[in-house]
């Protein structure tokens, strides 16, 4: 997954990721990144919501990543729901996610 997310090729990285019999936060940050990275925000954004759905516990790399989805599609109103995650996690001190943070707001 995470080598065609890398390359581009979403399509492959989505085949393989729907037929993995058990996905991981690694597998799931893999598709959210290369989304992102490659322009297809709301595909980020949606996946992001099936990982919650679930019960797959996002970290810094999963929020960063839909952080800046919200930021390039102005979702102002989901990019503050993913702020209140980071508070509830304990991640606003992160440097990293401080800065996507402020992209956002900006």
């Amino acid at each position: 997954v995470n080598m065609y997310a890398k390359c581009g090729s979403m399509k492959h990285a989505h085949q393989v990721f729907t037929k993995m019999s058990e996905r991981n936060a690694f597998s799931w940050n893999a598709m959210i990144t290369g989304y992102t990275q490659h322009g297809h925000d709301e595909k980020a954004i949606e996946l992001f919501r099936q990982m919650q759905v679930n019960c797959v516990k996002p970290n810094e790399l999963t929020l960063i990543s839909v952080l800046k989805a919200c930021a390039h599609l102005a979702y102002l109103e989901q990019g503050t729901k993913v702020h209140a995650q980071i508070i509830k996690s304990g991640l606003e001190s992160n440097v990293f996610v401080g800065s996507t943070l402020i992209d956002m707001y900006a």
